[in-house]
């Protein structure tokens, strides 16, 4: 099964302080295969890393992210999906991009983001 996850995701896997939502988001990563991102979620992982933990740890994440997921370019189409999908459900640009991604690859989408959830042309699941 192909999988995108949304920028959520790496916030609980980086920052939850909960034990068990961490051994939940690392298997995960370990047992999906398929694994995809939206090149938006870099950009949210980073700034969100760069705030929280530093230019240095951001950039390492960074690298992890794209050598771990396979990484998907915002292009024409997915820009125009995505702006179909936010005018639509009046959603955030981040999510529509996420939402447009996961569209492209026809696969699910971890995340438990309301504004990803309702939006009826994707499927969803969370960890």
């Amino acid at each position: 099964m192909k999988k995108v996850y949304d920028t959520r995701f790496f916030f609980e896997h980086y920052y939850s302080s909960d034990h068990e939502t961490l051994r939940k988001t690392t298997e995960e990563i370990l047992l999906t295969r398929q694994k995809y991102i939206s090149v938006i979620v870099i950009h949210e992982v980073y700034r969100l890393t760069l705030e929280r933990e530093g230019r240095e740890t951001a950039k390492l994440r960074a690298e992890l992210l794209k050598k771990d997921f396979k990484v998907i370019p915002v292009d024409t189409e997915i820009a125009r999906d995505s702006a179909e999908i936010r005018h639509r459900y009046r959603i955030p640009l981040a999510d529509s991009i996420i939402a447009a991604t996961t569209k492209r690859v026809k696969g699910k989408c971890v995340t438990d983001d309301p504004h990803l959830t309702k939006i009826r042309e994707i499927k969803t699941a969370w960890i």
